[in-house]
């Protein structure tokens, strides 16, 4: 018997039960039945070798083998969307498109104010938003799978140009009422011993905050990990831990979960940045948009509370930016 090939069927139900986490609202989506999305992530499984999914109940979630592989399946579809749209821009005798791209938290909110302010000034030109983790949206412009993408450092940009538009200080978020929120600032050493939501490991948010611990004697008492902010201010809001992020993101879920912020010392900078693709020539359209892009960023940090604006008090600088010439 031939051996079973992995198939465009395959991939399609693997995301479909990804994003609805439910075997049979992934076979809504498809339109097809429940037996048939178990049978075709089944057969996925097999061809893969990889255990892809947890199941508990009607829940299904990514395994970690899951997760990896979903990051790879949306590479390839980026890929294929822009085969897509080439195929539109032709027919459409040459429409001009941008490529933009974000990490989730910034692609659904400035990414996209962005692209409002800038189609206003250009309806003509149809703008494509993707969004994925750091280490993806780095992919795609060294690929020139996108244009630009608007991005927070925590040091260089790997194999992109960066265009610097702010740098701030990463602040302390806690539970509202965790002892430490009676402290006006906070350091390292306040955290010994506390309960601790790192970001993931191997990020570099994690390096850094590591490196700040270690240099300061403190070893950090890790009890969860996430990769986006807002998964950790619920971890956070939770009582699982207290954390250090950047100011917008914090600012941002203060809006909606329970925790406290504080300003952190000594300054762990970001830095909110424009990424473009290396030896990648910038054209009006581009640079029209970073100007959009540049506006909006800058607005919305203008707009954070003193408490959360991740300034030092002393109004010194934060770390100077470092991105490759």
């Amino acid at each position: 018997m031939a051996e079973r090939r992995m198939t465009f069927r395959h991939i399609e139900a693997f995301r479909a039960v990804v994003a609805t986490g439910s075997m049979t609202e992934a076979s809504r989506r498809l339109h097809t039945s429940q037996p048939q999305v178990s049978r075709l992530i089944a057969q996925l499984e097999t061809i893969t070798g990889l255990p892809l999914f947890d199941r508990s109940g009607s829940r299904v979630v990514p395994s970690l083998d899951g997760t990896r592989f979903h990051a790879e399946v949306e590479r390839a579809f980026v890929g294929l969307t822009s085969l897509e749209f080439a195929a539109a821009r032709i027919r459409a005798f040459g429409t001009e498109r941008l490529r933009v791209a974000a990490m989730p938290r910034l692609a659904g909110g400035l990414l996209a104010r962005a692209v409002v302010r800038f189609r206003a000034a250009h309806p003509d030109v149809t703008v494509a938003i993707h969004s994925g983790d750091d280490e993806t949206v780095n992919h795609w412009l060294a690929t020139g799978s996108c244009d630009a993408a608007l991005t927070m450092l925590y040091g260089d940009a790997p194999e992109a140009r960066a265009e610097h538009v702010e740098t701030r200080a990463c602040v302390a978020v806690l539970p509202r009422d965790h002892p430490l929120t009676a402290r006006a600032a906070l350091a390292p050493a306040d955290f010994n011993g506390v309960p601790f939501v790192a970001a993931s490991l191997g990020s570099a948010l994690r390096g850094r905050t590591e490196a700040i611990f270690e240099a300061a004697g403190i070893g950090l008492t890790i009890t969860a990990e996430a990769g986006l902010g807002a998964s950790i201010c619920t971890l956070v809001s939770a009582g699982l831990g207290v954390s250090v992020m950047n100011p917008l993101a914090a600012h941002e879920e203060a809006k909606v979960s329970p925790i406290a912020i504080r300003p952190f010392a000594p300054a762990l900078p970001v830095h909110f940045a424009l990424l473009f693709p290396p030896d990648h020539a910038r054209g009006r359209l581009m640079r029209a948009f970073g100007a959009c892009a540049r506006t909006v960023l800058l607005e919305e940090l203008a707009q954070l509370p003193d408490a959360a604006s991740g300034r030092p008090a002393d109004g010194a600088q934060a770390a100077r930016f470092s991105a490759p010439a």
